[in-house]
């Protein structure tokens, strides 16, 4: 396993560190509930710096990325980000992405720990632009700073108006004296957030500055990051979507353009135009029990029609929750199922995503 540049720091504050996508990562500190609670109340940060970060550089740039990623990288300008995913040959999604356009001919993606080996490899693969591909992913450190109260923190450490910052936009700017810091206005808990991209050697600094305004910070570890995504109905790569997966049935068809070519476009603007065999759906069970992935969903007739793909006891809603896939022709809100738990049958419904607006 590889350490974090924090790694020490998590440790010291009592953090419960696991093997995550190879690195020794905080999984949690005072408790899941507690962090989930205090990101949607005030403010957390997560040391997030597993991330992959890979530069795309080159006159042909665009071009290239407009082949290799599902979303209309023409439509970005400089300071834009952009929500897109990586499709494959074969109808699935090597990974889900960040665009950033750094230059006119710079870009940077920002991809999940687990794949950044298979989408260099990917990229590379693909590169009949030659285009110039940098992995800076062990130069970088990355911090989200998530929650309603993220704003007024950050404020107290930059000159730069923040309230300025749109969101899915990003600049380059100062925090703490520390200079050259992406600063941008995303994040993975759909509350107001910032994700700090900072050198290796500033971001025990830029921690500690964060830890030194007149607010009210607490570190937050991945089990809370998890919990806060699917209250959003958020995706996670190895869940909820992957090589397997159909981004039109994941719901992803709004990060798809057909304004443009791209790999395997023909056959996904098929599956968009004709539907697909399955949809993603948000379920409420109503009855005792937590839906794990992998467990299945039934018909009150006791028929498989779907599987679980990501479960929790929400901490907001104090329901539990769980999203999934089901044939599409079962798809309708309100409609009672059922989820089989340790050989039970546990009662749930369809419900909207996100399950927390």
């Amino acid at each position: 396993m590889r350490n974090l540049q924090l790694s020490d720091i998590h440790k010291s504050l009592g953090a419960k560190m696991v093997n995550f996508a190879g690195y020794y990562m905080p999984v949690q500190y005072e408790g899941v509930n507690a962090e989930h609670q205090f990101v949607r109340q005030a403010v957390g940060v997560f040391d997030i710096s597993h991330m992959g970060e890979i530069l795309v550089i080159g006159n042909k740039a665009e071009d290239f990325l407009q082949w290799v990623t599902s979303n209309d990288v023409s439509q970005l300008k400089i300071g834009n980000i952009q929500y897109s995913y990586l499709p494959n040959n074969t109808g699935g999604i090597v990974d889900d992405i960040l665009v950033y356009r750094l230059d006119d001919n710079k870009f940077m993606l920002v991809v999940n720990a687990s794949n950044l080996e298979k989408d260099w490899k990917w990229l590379n693969q693909k590169n009949k632009w030659n285009v110039e591909l940098l992995n800076k992913s062990d130069e970088y450190s990355l911090l989200a700073l998530q929650g309603p109260q993220s704003l007024t923190l950050l404020q107290q450490l930059t000159s730069f108006n923040l309230s300025e910052l749109k969101y899915y936009n990003f600049i380059l700017g100062k925090i703490a004296e520390i200079n050259d810091i992406i600063i941008s206005r995303t994040g993975y808990t759909g509350e107001l957030g910032f994700e700090l991209y900072v050198k290796n050697k500033y971001v025990k600094q830029l921690w500690n500055a964060l830890f030194s305004t007149d607010c009210e910070l607490k570190p937050i570890g991945l089990a809370a990051r998890d919990t806060l995504r699917l209250e959003k109905g958020f995706c996670l790569y190895g869940n909820d979507i992957d090589e397997n997966t159909s981004p039109i049935e994941a719901g992803l068809a709004w990060i798809t353009k057909f304004s443009k070519s791209f790999i395997n476009s023909d056959n996904l603007k098929k599956q968009k135009e004709e539907g697909t065999k399955r949809s993603l759906i948000g379920l409420e069970l109503l009855e005792r029990g937590i839906a794990r992935k992998g467990y299945l969903i039934v018909d009150t007739d006791g028929i498989e029609i779907g599987i679980i793909t990501s479960g929790t006891m929400s901490p907001t809603l104090k329901k539990a929750i769980a999203i999934g896939y089901v044939l599409s022709e079962y798809k309708k809100l309100g409609k009672e199922v059922y989820i089989i738990i340790r050989h039970k049958k546990i009662k749930a419904k369809f419900v909207n995503l996100p399950f927390v607006q």
